[in-house]
Order: structure tokens, then sequence, then C-alpha cells
């Protein structure tokens, strides 16, 4: 084997530390779905803040029921994993008038925090002062079970966890407790532990709970650009030159 070439971002499916003893070349495409995963999360955000899922639920089941909203701008962002889609969320958000809180594990850029106000801070912090936490992070071994009980136990009763990363990041059964307690007040979820979801989950029966079936890259011109990009990589990888 010469080339492995990722269709997408994530490679933690992929052994990178056998493919570096071997020679295997590795292509993936960063900043692949950026544009989509970050509208994504905006939708969940507008979503859970205006009740909108909830009073078309009604309205179909012939109650004519206001179920008190919010705007975003008296509402609190934490962003976990400042890359890419933390950077486009965050200024997503902020121009809905949001305070963001961040965290990494690594620092970010000094210009973007200037830019957008964004204040770093570590995950306890954001935890508990957000109403809604992104989960924006690579999954890898500091990373694994980032979110689980302990951290869980931080957030406010009424925040919400979205998660549109990798789901092993988030500990569901301790997620799950949590959201069957009232200790979290919802989650919007388009990646799981166990893909695809199993038909016995409990999240399943949650009405506080939106799920999606790891589709947050949805977008016909993103497919497009990755698609071409992954031939290029498997094509440069074995010495050859692309021509578009």
């Amino acid at each position: 084997m010469k080339v492995i070439s990722k269709w997408g971002t994530g490679v933690d499916s992929i052994d990178a530390e056998a493919c570096a003893k071997f020679g295997v070349k590795l292509g993936r495409t960063p900043n692949a779905f950026t544009t989509p995963v970050a509208d994504t999360v905006l939708g969940y955000m507008l979503a859970f803040a205006r009740r909108a899922p909830w009073m078309d639920r009604a309205m179909k089941s012939g109650k004519w029921e206001k179920i008190p909203g919010r705007t975003l701008s008296e509402m609190t962002l934490g962003v976990i994993g400042i890359g890419n889609i933390g950077k486009a969320v965050t200024r997503r958000a902020k121009a809905f008038g949001m305070k963001v809180y961040g965290t990494d594990i690594i620092d970010v850029d000094h210009v973007f925090v200037g830019e957008t106000g964004i204040e770093m801070t570590n995950l306890q912090s954001l935890l508990s002062n957000s109403d809604f936490v992104s989960v924006n992070c690579d999954l890898n071994p500091t990373s694994h079970h980032l979110i689980n009980a302990d951290t869980l136990a931080l957030m406010k009763p009424t925040a919400i966890l979205i998660n549109t990363a990798r789901g092993p990041i988030v500990e569901e059964k301790a997620l799950v407790a949590a959201l069957g307690s009232g200790q979290v007040g919802g989650a919007a979820l388009d990646v799981f532990e166990f893909e695809p979801l199993p038909a016995d989950s409990p999240l399943l029966k949650m009405d506080n709970v939106m799920l999606a079936p790891h589709n947050s890259n949805s977008s016909p011109a993103a497919w497009e650009r990755v698609h071409w990009n992954t031939i290029k990589n498997l094509v440069e990888g074995l010495g050859m030159q692309v021509k578009k």
C-alpha cells in the first residue's frame, strides 16, 4: 500500500502512526465541511431558543400552545475546539449577538480572538457559563469521553449540548442519564458512539433531544469539492499530476 486518501476531514478511523511507520501517504480534505456543519449548529440553537419544533408538534396535535422562547442574543455559547468549524460557529453566533466562550488544548490565533471577542477559558468555566455547548473538537485520546458524568454535572440544568463532531467525544450513557434526570436541559446530536443509533436507544424517546443521522456535512458543493480532492490526493500520492 502506498496511499490512503480519506474522503472528508477526520482521520480518527485510520492508524496515522502505522502509515508513518510504513511510509504510507495519508491524504484528507481539511476544512471540508466547515460551512454546512457550522450552519447546522446555528440551526439547532435557533430551534431550541425559538422552540419551533415543539410548537410545530403542538399545533399538529391540535394544541394552540404558545411556548415561551428566547433570542440568541440573550444566551451564551461555549465552543469546545476552536478549529475551522469552531471558528465558523463562533462567527455565526457573534452575528446573532451571543456571548461566546471557547476552549482548546492549543493556543488560538490572537487575531481571531480580537476580531470576534470570544472569551477563551478552561472547560470547567465554559460548561458552567454556557446556555449552549457545541462540541467541535477532533476525536483523539485527549477528547474521548471528554463530555462525561463529571463534566455534564458542571452544565446549567437548562443548557443544551450540541455534538456535530464525533460520537465518542460524548459518553452517551452519561448523557442519557443527565437528560433523564434534568441535570441537562436538552441535546442536539448528529453523531453517536455507535452508528447507526441502535433502535433501542433511550435518546429516541426523549422529547428534549433532536437527532440526525450523521448528516451535518450535507452540502452538494462541499461533497463535490471533497470528491475531487480525494481523487487528487490519491493520484498525487502515487506521483502523478491531476489536471482539473
